[in-house]
């Protein structure tokens, strides 16, 4: 095994349990706030009030051995559990930095709301965390749908964000230019339907993974094995609204507005792009060229630069963590 591989299959390892498979069903399911698949780290949980709804946020707070005195927030994607940023979190702990880590509310082990999510909820949601933990200031490292929630942090809050690196994110594009508006229903019913092996060939058809089959398992046991809950049913709303949140609430037309010095990491091979088998068939190719619409706007921002990473997908900094892990270092020591 190489050992870039050995490197990825120690990052995984890291993030999950030691699991049977995700087609398992012998197993005592997850609660619905994924109680029973551990995290890399202590997890703790904020109270929230959302729209009069009693919430708690969950959230990993991880101190460097060697402070240096700054802090870095990190926040996920939408199909993935906070814990997987465990390899990052190290990188960071290990240069000095103290480490916040959520789960947005809605995702993860924080609660699931009954009402549908919207973005300034979720930047209300962290800005609170921040101000519950004492931290003034904050880098940001944000990955997928967290990048779009980043810019609306960084927009909404400016004086919180000092840096501000998005790891392939979405929303690089309005994606109502190309799909129709779907109802939830609908939505709902088709990732009802989803099996463990379709969930798994979508990850690794939007995704471009580089990981080997046996280690994206832990992310389609994250989903999966939550499916027995007695609280699905509340999880799937959850999630679909999530998906309509991207839809209805673009960043992009934002983003060249970000003050904050910017910093894209993008995978060359990351064509992600929501809704795309929504779209007209005539529309699709043009969808998800994220590595070219990184270097678009950046070059329309005040203090910005994109570094695509080749052979690397959209979950960049697991496909290719050496030099991801260099670039994130060298523009947060600036």
């Amino acid at each position: 095994m190489s050992r870039f591989a050995v490197a990825l299959f120690a990052a995984l390892l890291a993030v999950a349990p030691t699991m049977a498979p995700a087609a398992d069903t012998a197993r005592e399911p997850y609660g619905v706030n994924l109680e029973g698949f551990p995290y890399p780290y202590p997890v703790s949980l904020l109270p929230l009030v959302n729209d009069g709804e009693q919430l708690r946020m969950a959230y990993m707070d991880v101190a460097p051995a060697q402070p240096n005195g700054r802090t870095v927030l990190l926040l996920h994607g939408r199909n993935f559990p906070s814990s997987y940023w465990a390899p990052v979190i190290k990188t960071l702990t290990g240069a000095g930095f103290r480490v916040v880590v959520p789960d947005q509310v809605g995702f993860g082990k924080s609660s699931k709301p009954t009402g549908e999510l919207h973005f300034d909820t979720l930047a209300r949601n962290t800005i609170a965390l921040l101000d519950h933990l004492g931290i003034g200031k904050a880098e940001v490292v944000a990955h997928s749908m967290g990048g779009m929630l980043a810019v609306r942090i960084a927009r909404a809050y400016p004086d919180r964000v000092t840096h501000l690196v998005l790891t392939a994110p979405i929303g690089l594009e309005d994606y109502r230019m190309y799909v129709p508006p779907i109802a939830s229903e609908t939505i709902m019913a088709n990732e009802d339907r989803l099996t463990a092996e379709g969930y798994r060939k979508q990850l690794e058809t939007n995704y471009a993974l580089k990981l080997p089959t046996d280690q994206v398992t832990p992310f389609i046991d994250a989903r999966f094995n939550l499916k027995d809950s007695a609280d699905y049913s509340r999880w799937l709303k959850s999630f679909v609204s999530s998906y309509q949140m991207i839809y209805r609430e673009p960043v992009v037309h934002e983003i060249p507005l970000l003050t904050q010095p910017t910093l894209f990491i993008m995978g060359a091979d990351d064509h992600n792009a929501p809704g795309r088998p929504n779209a007209p068939e005539a529309l699709r190719a043009k969808m998800g060229q994220n590595a070219e619409l990184a270097k678009t706007l950046a070059s329309q921002m005040r203090d910005a630069r994109a570094e695509v990473i080749a052979n690397a997908g959209h979950l960049v900094f697991l496909d290719a963590p050496a030099k991801y892990d260099a670039l994130l270092l060298e523009f947060l020591g600036k």
